[in-house]
Protein backbone atom coordinates (compact mmCIF):
# COMPACT_ATOMS: atom_id res chain seq x y z
CA UNK A 1 0.00 0.00 0.00
CA UNK A 2 0.74 3.86 -0.42
CA UNK A 3 3.06 4.69 2.59
CA UNK A 4 1.75 7.74 4.19
CA UNK A 5 2.40 11.31 4.09
CA UNK A 6 1.92 14.44 5.51
CA UNK A 7 -0.81 15.23 7.93
CA UNK A 8 -4.37 16.26 6.36
CA UNK A 9 -5.15 19.79 6.02
CA UNK A 10 -6.95 21.11 9.09
CA UNK A 11 -10.27 22.54 9.38
CA UNK A 12 -11.04 25.96 11.42
CA UNK A 13 -12.72 25.85 14.37
CA UNK A 14 -15.82 28.47 14.90
CA UNK A 15 -18.40 29.79 17.65
CA UNK A 16 -21.13 29.54 15.86
CA UNK A 17 -22.86 27.23 13.34
CA UNK A 18 -22.61 29.66 10.85
CA UNK A 19 -18.82 30.81 11.20
CA UNK A 20 -17.62 27.43 11.47
CA UNK A 21 -19.13 26.62 8.12
CA UNK A 22 -18.01 29.72 6.89
CA UNK A 23 -14.81 29.28 8.16
CA UNK A 24 -14.26 25.62 6.96
CA UNK A 25 -11.78 24.88 3.55
CA UNK A 26 -8.85 26.63 2.22
CA UNK A 27 -8.47 29.03 -0.63
CA UNK A 28 -11.26 29.86 -3.25
CA UNK A 29 -11.87 28.34 -6.06
CA UNK A 30 -12.45 31.22 -8.64
CA UNK A 31 -14.53 31.13 -12.00
CA UNK A 32 -12.69 31.88 -15.01
CA UNK A 33 -15.26 34.05 -16.76
CA UNK A 34 -18.19 32.35 -17.72
CA UNK A 35 -16.15 29.38 -18.80
CA UNK A 36 -16.95 26.06 -16.51
CA UNK A 37 -12.97 25.71 -15.52
CA UNK A 38 -11.86 26.53 -11.95
CA UNK A 39 -8.62 27.00 -11.12
CA UNK A 40 -6.75 25.75 -7.33
CA UNK A 41 -9.49 25.01 -5.12
CA UNK A 42 -11.00 26.94 -1.74
CA UNK A 43 -14.21 26.23 -0.87
CA UNK A 44 -16.97 28.32 1.00
CA UNK A 45 -20.95 28.15 1.86
CA UNK A 46 -23.42 30.91 0.85
CA UNK A 47 -25.93 30.92 3.25
CA UNK A 48 -28.22 33.10 1.11
CA UNK A 49 -31.25 30.70 0.93
CA UNK A 50 -33.96 31.22 3.56
CA UNK A 51 -36.72 29.09 5.14
CA UNK A 52 -36.42 25.38 5.41
CA UNK A 53 -34.50 24.58 2.21
CA UNK A 54 -30.60 24.05 3.41
CA UNK A 55 -28.20 25.67 0.96
CA UNK A 56 -26.11 23.69 -0.71
CA UNK A 57 -21.90 24.02 -0.27
CA UNK A 58 -21.02 26.84 -2.72
CA UNK A 59 -17.16 26.75 -4.15
CA UNK A 60 -17.36 30.70 -4.05
CA UNK A 61 -18.96 32.84 -1.45
CA UNK A 62 -21.41 34.36 -3.65
CA UNK A 63 -22.91 31.15 -5.65
CA UNK A 64 -24.84 28.20 -4.32
CA UNK A 65 -25.60 26.81 -8.30
CA UNK A 66 -23.96 22.98 -9.11
CA UNK A 67 -23.02 23.99 -12.17
CA UNK A 68 -20.09 25.74 -10.59
CA UNK A 69 -19.48 23.05 -7.42
CA UNK A 70 -19.10 20.65 -10.08
CA UNK A 71 -17.25 22.14 -12.76
CA UNK A 72 -13.92 21.54 -14.35
CA UNK A 73 -11.07 22.51 -11.85
CA UNK A 74 -7.35 22.37 -12.44
CA UNK A 75 -5.54 20.41 -9.32
CA UNK A 76 -2.33 20.10 -8.76
CA UNK A 77 -1.47 20.08 -12.58
CA UNK A 78 -4.31 17.86 -13.41
CA UNK A 79 -7.27 19.05 -15.30
CA UNK A 80 -10.56 17.67 -13.54
CA UNK A 81 -13.40 17.01 -16.02
CA UNK A 82 -16.73 18.94 -15.39
CA UNK A 83 -19.55 16.45 -13.84
CA UNK A 84 -22.73 16.63 -15.92
CA UNK A 85 -24.51 16.98 -12.37
CA UNK A 86 -27.90 17.20 -14.23
CA UNK A 87 -27.81 13.51 -15.21
CA UNK A 88 -27.43 12.58 -11.65
CA UNK A 89 -30.31 12.33 -8.89
CA UNK A 90 -29.72 15.62 -7.30
CA UNK A 91 -29.63 14.02 -3.73
CA UNK A 92 -26.55 12.63 -4.49
CA UNK A 93 -25.06 16.28 -4.91
CA UNK A 94 -22.83 17.87 -1.94
CA UNK A 95 -25.07 20.10 0.54
CA UNK A 96 -25.85 21.18 4.17
CA UNK A 97 -28.31 18.77 6.06
CA UNK A 98 -29.18 19.04 9.72
CA UNK A 99 -26.64 16.01 11.09
CA UNK A 100 -29.11 12.37 11.75
CA UNK A 101 -26.15 10.72 13.05
CA UNK A 102 -25.52 12.49 16.85
CA UNK A 103 -21.75 11.80 16.41
CA UNK A 104 -19.40 14.50 17.12
CA UNK A 105 -17.73 17.71 15.24
CA UNK A 106 -15.40 16.33 12.77
CA UNK A 107 -16.58 12.84 12.57
CA UNK A 108 -16.94 11.09 9.42
CA UNK A 109 -20.35 9.02 9.04
CA UNK A 110 -20.94 6.60 5.99
CA UNK A 111 -24.22 5.12 6.06
CA UNK A 112 -24.03 2.23 3.67
CA UNK A 113 -27.79 1.62 3.09
CA UNK A 114 -28.61 5.27 2.61
CA UNK A 115 -25.27 5.93 -0.06
CA UNK A 116 -24.76 8.85 1.81
CA UNK A 117 -21.16 10.17 3.95
CA UNK A 118 -21.74 12.93 6.41
CA UNK A 119 -19.10 15.43 7.71
CA UNK A 120 -20.65 16.43 11.49
CA UNK A 121 -20.53 20.37 12.00
CA UNK A 122 -20.69 22.15 14.96
CA UNK A 123 -24.17 23.28 15.71
CA UNK A 124 -26.01 20.67 14.52
CA UNK A 125 -25.42 20.71 10.93
CA UNK A 126 -23.55 17.91 8.50
CA UNK A 127 -22.50 18.19 5.46
CA UNK A 128 -23.48 15.44 3.23
CA UNK A 129 -22.00 13.40 -0.07
CA UNK A 130 -23.46 10.93 -2.00
CA UNK A 131 -21.15 7.86 -2.19
CA UNK A 132 -20.69 4.89 -4.17
CA UNK A 133 -20.47 1.92 -1.54
CA UNK A 134 -18.66 -1.88 -1.77
CA UNK A 135 -20.84 -4.09 -3.62
CA UNK A 136 -21.97 -7.47 -2.00
CA UNK A 137 -19.31 -9.87 -0.36
CA UNK A 138 -16.70 -6.76 0.00
CA UNK A 139 -18.31 -4.22 2.38
CA UNK A 140 -16.52 -2.63 6.02
CA UNK A 141 -18.35 -1.38 8.53
CA UNK A 142 -16.53 -0.28 12.00
CA UNK A 143 -15.70 2.71 13.84
CA UNK A 144 -12.50 3.62 12.85
CA UNK A 145 -10.28 6.56 11.86
CA UNK A 146 -8.72 8.40 8.87
CA UNK A 147 -4.97 7.94 9.75
CA UNK A 148 -3.98 9.85 6.60
CA UNK A 149 -4.76 11.05 3.14
CA UNK A 150 -2.67 11.33 -0.18
CA UNK A 151 -3.13 14.04 -3.15
CA UNK A 152 -3.99 12.22 -6.29
CA UNK A 153 -2.67 8.60 -4.63
CA UNK A 154 -0.78 5.78 -5.79
CA UNK A 155 -3.19 2.73 -6.70
CA UNK A 156 -1.96 -0.64 -5.81
CA UNK A 157 -4.44 -3.59 -6.08
CA UNK A 158 -4.00 -6.24 -3.45
CA UNK A 159 -3.21 -9.51 -4.85
CA UNK A 160 -6.43 -11.55 -4.30
CA UNK A 161 -7.82 -9.02 -6.81
CA UNK A 162 -5.28 -9.28 -9.22
CA UNK A 163 -5.75 -12.91 -8.85
CA UNK A 164 -9.46 -12.25 -9.94
CA UNK A 165 -8.43 -9.64 -13.08
CA UNK A 166 -5.21 -10.75 -14.22
CA UNK A 167 -4.91 -7.75 -16.39
CA UNK A 168 -4.33 -5.62 -13.30
CA UNK A 169 -0.67 -7.12 -12.93
CA UNK A 170 0.72 -4.59 -14.74
CA UNK A 171 0.00 -2.72 -11.67
CA UNK A 172 1.54 -4.97 -9.04
CA UNK A 173 4.20 -1.58 -8.30
CA UNK A 174 1.40 0.50 -8.02
CA UNK A 175 -0.69 2.58 -10.47
CA UNK A 176 0.77 6.57 -10.74
CA UNK A 177 -2.14 9.27 -9.62
CA UNK A 178 -3.81 10.66 -12.25
CA UNK A 179 -7.19 11.04 -14.10
CA UNK A 180 -7.59 7.18 -14.62
CA UNK A 181 -6.68 6.20 -11.32
CA UNK A 182 -9.33 4.51 -9.76
CA UNK A 183 -8.50 6.41 -6.32
CA UNK A 184 -9.35 9.36 -7.99
CA UNK A 185 -8.16 13.04 -6.74
CA UNK A 186 -7.66 12.26 -3.04
CA UNK A 187 -7.71 9.32 -0.62
CA UNK A 188 -8.18 8.93 2.84
CA UNK A 189 -7.08 5.89 4.57
CA UNK A 190 -8.91 3.54 7.31
CA UNK A 191 -7.20 2.57 9.91
CA UNK A 192 -8.17 0.50 13.23
CA UNK A 193 -6.58 -0.47 16.57
CA UNK A 194 -3.71 0.96 14.55
CA UNK A 195 -3.71 -0.91 11.97
CA UNK A 196 -4.61 -0.31 8.26
CA UNK A 197 -8.01 -1.65 7.18
CA UNK A 198 -7.12 -1.64 3.35
CA UNK A 199 -10.30 0.34 2.98
CA UNK A 200 -10.09 3.62 1.53
CA UNK A 201 -12.16 6.98 1.64
CA UNK A 202 -11.61 8.02 -1.98
CA UNK A 203 -12.66 9.94 -5.14
CA UNK A 204 -13.43 8.54 -8.69
CA UNK A 205 -13.09 9.76 -12.28
CA UNK A 206 -16.65 7.40 -12.63
CA UNK A 207 -18.94 9.95 -11.46
CA UNK A 208 -22.31 7.85 -12.26
CA UNK A 209 -21.55 5.11 -10.25
CA UNK A 210 -22.44 7.30 -7.06
CA UNK A 211 -25.28 5.93 -5.56
CA UNK A 212 -24.03 2.00 -6.35
CA UNK A 213 -22.71 -0.94 -4.45
CA UNK A 214 -20.19 -1.82 -7.24
CA UNK A 215 -16.83 -1.02 -5.48
CA UNK A 216 -14.24 -3.46 -4.00
CA UNK A 217 -15.68 -2.26 -0.91
CA UNK A 218 -14.14 0.99 -0.52
CA UNK A 219 -16.37 4.58 -0.18
CA UNK A 220 -16.30 6.59 -3.53
CA UNK A 221 -17.04 10.17 -3.76
CA UNK A 222 -17.13 12.31 -7.23
CA UNK A 223 -13.58 13.75 -7.47
CA UNK A 224 -14.63 17.43 -6.84
CA UNK A 225 -16.58 15.78 -3.57
CA UNK A 226 -13.11 14.64 -2.04
CA UNK A 227 -11.17 17.65 -3.16
CA UNK A 228 -13.85 19.34 -0.92
CA UNK A 229 -14.01 16.65 1.61
CA UNK A 230 -9.86 16.35 1.93
CA UNK A 231 -9.88 20.22 2.22
CA UNK A 232 -12.49 19.74 5.26
CA UNK A 233 -10.67 16.92 7.82
CA UNK A 234 -7.98 16.64 10.15
CA UNK A 235 -5.12 13.98 10.20
CA UNK A 236 -6.56 10.75 12.76
CA UNK A 237 -10.50 11.91 11.90
CA UNK A 238 -13.18 9.73 12.89
CA UNK A 239 -14.89 7.65 10.70
CA UNK A 240 -18.32 5.29 11.38
CA UNK A 241 -18.99 3.04 8.89
CA UNK A 242 -22.37 1.57 9.37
Amino acid sequence: MPAPDAALPSAVDGLTRRATLLGLGATALTAAGCSNTIDVPSLDLDYSSTGSVRPQISIDAAVTRPELMYASLTDDGFQVPEVPFKKIDPKWRRQVVVDPTGEAPGTIVVRSQERFLYLVQPGGDAIRYGVGIGKAGFEWSGRANIQYGRKWPTWTPPREMIARKPELEKWAGGQPGGLENPLGARALYIFQNGQDTGYRVHGSPEWWSIGQAMSSGCVRLINQDVIDLYSRVNGKTPIVVA
